[in-house]
């Protein structure tokens, strides 16, 4: 069982699974479905994503120095997070510190051991949008270049893709995987838009959602940014 409930005079939102039913929240309000179980709950992706979390937990307690926990502590502290109903929460500087490095670990970037100095997320990108065409099974990424990650060489845009979904289907919320990355560059910034190759095979007409996350390069990492778009010809 694992499930997070918002109490009023009774329960008034649920997010997460008890027994066999999954609770959770799209744009028109609660629902809930049948929990379902992944056919293959320990493929390579899930296998490398474990093994960062378990390498970076070692990292922070034997590699981390004292000074740097307590920067992220700080940070952790000091940032206001949103939880799976909408509330505010804080994060412990542990869990920012995983929270950032495990998508590092996962496009070989560089780890980031010094907590932020800065406490604020990255801002969001309102010019963020995609387009997926069919004939090149690539993913068209429309991004602001104006923005300071551009400039940064550790800075970047992290691109995730849905599995592909029917015209009619208006919300998605997994399951995704890792597209690529933009990458930010102090002499050659990226420019947009940017193309990456998608990791599911798109047809035309379907609905492709995506998110993105914004890296700075002193580890601040930015909540998700969503766009949508249907396959083109």
């Amino acid at each position: 069982m694992c499930a997070l409930a918002r109490m009023g005079g009774a329960v008034v939102e649920l997010s997460g699974s008890i027994a066999g039913n999954t609770y959770a929240r799209n744009r028109y309000g609660q629902y809930v479905r049948a929990r379902t179980t992944p056919t293959n709950p320990n493929t390579a992706r899930q296998q490398t994503v474990r093994q960062a979390v378990a390498d970076l937990t070692a990292r922070w307690s034997q590699t981390v120095t004292a000074a740097q926990r307590t920067a992220w502590n700080l940070y952790g502290n000091s940032v206001t997070m949103k939880n799976r109903l909408g509330q505010d929460i804080k994060l412990t500087g542990f869990n920012q510190y995983i929270r950032t490095n495990v998508p590092i670990v996962q496009v070989g970037g560089t780890i980031v051991d010094a907590g932020p100095t800065i406490f604020e997320l990255p801002e969001q990108d309102p010019a963020y949008a995609t387009a997926v065409s069919e004939a090149t099974q690539l993913v068209s990424v429309t991004f602001d270049d104006t923005f300071t990650w551009v400039d940064e060489d550790e800075g970047k845009m992290m691109v995730y893709v849905g599995s592909p979904q029917n015209a009619q289907r208006n919300f998605f919320d997994g399951p995704w995987r890792l597209a690529g990355t933009i990458d930010g560059d102090s002499s050659t910034p990226p420019t947009t838009p940017a193309t990456i190759a998608v990791p599911f095979v798109c047809t035309e007409g379907q609905r492709i959602f995506t998110y993105c996350r914004i890296l700075r390069e002193d580890g601040r990492l930015s909540e998700k940014i969503r766009a949508d778009s249907f396959c083109a010809a």
